[in-house]
């Protein structure tokens, strides 16, 4: 009776283990930007059917907001990708994350519809003017939350400068009341669609993903090329702190992603084999490509030390560069 009962248990055991590993336990959590939505589910799909044991749940958000549900609330997750890699640095290493990948870049556009205002005036000429006009509704994302959003204020403060036109910040600003700032870029999308905002910043991939038109601005304010950060460096935005109450500034630099496996991971192994696919040009980074989302092939880590680090194949789809 003894032996008979240790085999049900052990059966039982067996059972419970199937039954859980069926059931979905095998799941890699992510937490990313808000841009990254549509590639990443295509991503996921792909992903998921080459490995039908594993589950892929995604988050997305404004990359500030999703680093401090890790940092600060200590949510479980696996793997956090930002629309800034410095959101990275600044609010999750060296506490939550050990190194960080560059794997894409992007850059800002004005984006808008057929019903909106001036839809057929508008120019990368006169966007600036055409945003200051009475009876335009225009919008971003916050920029406490959500990169988009100081990156939206720091094109604004660039083009005061490149045009050089002094008050032109404040103009602009003057005609968005705060009820326009919304916590996620992606957000502004339903809002152009149903006409209730004629223009909306948002990044390039998200434009081309959504089938979106948009004014394309000049290299020197759209955030978009690393060969005009020094100019791109005049410009800066305040914004929270970790800590409430205290604030930070974030400088303007070109928009480039960045990834990290957090150190808990809950499911490190399998949340390691995801970054593989999703860092190789064969399948993630061509998804990205495809859906208008320019990558880094191969991506970037800042030294030979971060490179040494990484685990799995990772070393291998990187390259150390400054």
């Amino acid at each position: 009776m003894k032996k008979q009962f240790c085999m049900i248990s052990v059966f039982a055991i067996i059972l419970s283990m199937f039954v859980q590993t069926a059931s979905g336990t095998e799941k890699v959590i992510i937490f990313h930007a808000g841009s990254l939505t549509v590639p990443f589910a295509e991503v996921e799909k792909r992903f998921e059917a080459a490995n039908p044991g594993i589950d892929i749940l995604r988050e997305a958000g404004g990359s500030t907001q999703m680093a401090r549900m890790i940092s600060e609330l200590n949510k479980p997750a696996d793997i956090m990708a930002s629309a800034d890699y410095n959101v990275i640095d600044k609010s999750l290493i060296p506490g939550k994350a050990k190194w960080n990948i560059q794997f894409a870049v992007n850059q800002l556009v004005l984006c808008y519809t057929d019903t909106s205002r001036f839809a057929n005036e508008i120019s990368s000429d006169n966007w600036y003017e055409i945003l200051q006009k009475e009876g335009v509704i225009w919008g971003h994302s916050d920029p406490n939350l959500d990169p988009c959003g100081y990156r939206s204020l720091m094109v604004l403060q660039l083009a005061e400068k490149f045009y050089n036109k002094p008050g032109l910040y404040d103009k602009i600003i003057a005609n968005r009341p705060e009820k326009n700032v919304r916590p996620k870029s992606v957000e502004l999308i339903s809002l152009l669609k149903t006409g209730n905002m004629d223009y909306a910043w948002e990044y390039i991939s998200v434009a081309v993903q959504h089938d979106l038109k948009y004014v394309q601005l000049d290299d020197h304010i759209n955030l978009g090329n690393y060969k005009y950060d020094d100019f791109y460096s005049q410009a800066s935005v305040k914004v929270s702190g970790k800590k409430p109450g205290t604030q930070i500034i974030r400088t303007g630099k070109s928009c480039t992603y960045g990834i990290t496996l957090i150190n808990d991971a809950p499911n490190f192994d399998n949340a390691v084999l995801f970054m593989e696919y999703l860092l190789s040009p064969e399948h993630g980074l061509k998804i990205l490509k495809d859906m208008g989302q320019p990558p880094l092939i191969p991506c970037r880590v800042k030294d030979q030390d971060v490179q040494k680090s990484l685990p799995g194949n990772l070393p291998k789809l990187v390259e150390v560069n400054n």
